[in-house]
């Protein structure tokens, strides 16, 4: 016994190397947690297809709208952790959930083995053209003067433009009327029509409306790529305001770190691929690529920020 364990321990060693070496030997699902066609979606189709090109793989998208991603991130965190079942994640399955939900399914720390961020994006704030509301400074004082009187329009509560919105509020000590619609098209229908005196909608769109709105700021961190030319709302007076969100990919947990690593490692090349950078920032998508360890970090800040927001903890 003594002189067999340590071989069947190499072997089994072995074993492993050989396995993590030859990964991927099939398809990779990539399970997508919008509906096929939204902005999302194509930066998870056009990223993975580069992906699955520098892996020798095909990636296969499974799209499993509902529930704000959270139908598809539990799907992942219920699948074999071998490498073969991903998720393309949002900040809203993945931290606003956790807050919004009592009983959600999963835990977002237990639950995933983050492989790296892929893409950020950010909303830009909005008035009519024909505002009195020129800048976020008058667009503050204005909510002070009358508290409540000013609506904002958004996609519903945990929404990109819902988080924008109440991290100006909590930042500013302001109170605006949250008016929630279906969709994107409604509230700028709404904005211009006088029903909603400002909205946050997505960069993309406001830059395609310029000769219809008035854009104030955006609301990440930095000037996006799409709207050189307009501040951010740091930059505009609300210092230390950042609103910018993200999609990641990830993994279930157990899956082994060598093949996260080696995800990571073609991750990064696909996001600095000029093919596919052009197409995602068509769609106000930037490439963000970080590690596992700093994504995951990313995650856990993320949702103590959120909370802090919309949460009171």
């Amino acid at each position: 016994m003594r002189k067999t364990a340590p071989v069947v321990l190499i072997c089994s060693l072995c074993g492993g190397s050989a396995t993590a070496a030859d990964y991927p030997e099939k398809p990779i699902r990539l399970i997508v947690g919008f509906s096929a066609g939204g902005s999302a979606d194509i930066g998870a189709r056009t990223v993975s297809k580069k992906l699955g090109e520098t892996l020798g793989t095909t990636m296969v998208i499974d799209n499993r709208g509902g529930a704000g991603g959270s139908v598809a991130a539990q799907l992942v965190a219920a699948a074999r952790p071998d490498g073969y079942t991903l998720l393309w994640g949002s900040v809203g399955a993945l931290t606003i959930n956790q807050i919004l939900e009592k009983n959600l399914p999963y835990n977002t720390q237990t639950a995933f083995a983050p492989v790296g961020m892929t893409l950020t994006f950010c909303n830009a704030l909005i008035v009519r053209n024909d505002s009195p509301i020129q800048s976020i400074a008058q667009l503050i004082a204005r909510a002070k003067e009358k508290p409540g009187e000013i609506n904002y329009g958004t996609q519903g509560i945990g929404s990109a433009g819902y988080l924008s919105g109440e991290l100006m509020k909590s930042m500013t000590g302001t109170r605006f009327t949250h008016v929630p619609y279906k969709g994107a098209s409604e509230i700028l229908t709404a904005v211009l029509g006088g029903e909603l005196q400002v909205s946050f909608i997505s960069a993309t769109a406001a830059g395609s409306l310029r000769n219809r709105i008035r854009v104030l700021a955006v609301t990440s961190a930095n000037r996006d790529p799409s709207l050189p030319d307009v501040p951010s709302m740091s930059e505009a007076g609300i210092k230390g305001y950042d609103a910018t969100f993200w999609y990641g990919l990830l993994a279930p947990t157990g899956t082994p770190p060598v093949v996260v690593n080696k995800l990571n490692q073609h991750l990064r090349a696909a996001l600095a691929d000029a093919d596919t950078v052009k197409p995602v920032q068509a769609q106000g998508l930037n490439p963000a690529p970080t590690s596992p360890q700093e994504y995951a970090a990313r995650i856990k800040a993320d949702y103590e920020k959120w909370k802090k927001v919309i949460g009171g903890g």
